[in-house]
């Protein structure tokens, strides 16, 4: 597999190895001891999650409070936008997002660990996301933060969308932004 390091320190992109031929292809997309071996991180997943979106939809920004999850990300159909944003308080990069693309063609899986809250908008017609989450979902400690906070001014690839204004849940809609949010010491 090959790390690669994002702008901020702890987000994470990984390209695993594919071994593809006219047959289709394989791929390991987790393997604690080699993602150990090549990041220093030690994770376990007792939670997978799969969700299906339409083009433009957003989800997120979302994380939760008491029990912080770090997610593996990837998308198995279709192309998303995904972004995180570092909401750790002590951390200097604090604030900060970092977006990339994940598709099923690129097959880029990304690490967001506890402590930063996850997002993404569908760019495809349809798209199926997985991710593993290090601690299971507790529902009084869901957050979410303002999808278009102009604080943390996220560049969100609106143009691909048709110009058209994202497709939100009712909890994203009504969600604060970072100076009136709930965030990490």
């Amino acid at each position: 597999m090959n790390v690669i390091q994002t702008e901020l320190r702890d987000v994470l992109l990984i390209e695993p190895r594919v071994f593809a031929d006219d047959r289709g292809f394989f791929m390991e997309t987790f393997n604690a001891d080699a993602f150990a071996r090549a990041t220093g991180l030690a994770l376990s997943f007792p939670q997978d999650n799969h969700s299906r979106s339409r083009k433009g939809v957003l989800r997120g920004l979302h994380y939760q409070l008491n029990r912080p999850q770090g997610k593996m990300v990837r998308v198995v159909d279709g192309e998303v936008f995904d972004v995180a944003v570092d909401l750790r308080r002590s951390s200097r990069t604090f604030g900060r997002w970092v977006g990339f693309v994940l598709s099923g063609t690129n097959r880029r899986i990304a690490w967001i660990p506890p402590g930063f809250g996850h997002g993404f908008v569908a760019l495809s017609d349809s798209v199926d996301v997985l991710y593993k989450a290090t601690t299971l979902y507790d529902s009084p400690s869901d957050r979410s933060l303002r999808w278009n906070d102009p604080q943390i001014g996220i560049d969100w690839p609106l143009a691909q969308l048709g110009g058209v204004e994202p497709i939100l849940s009712a909890k994203d809609r009504a969600a604060p932004t970072l100076a009136n949010a709930e965030v990490f010491d």
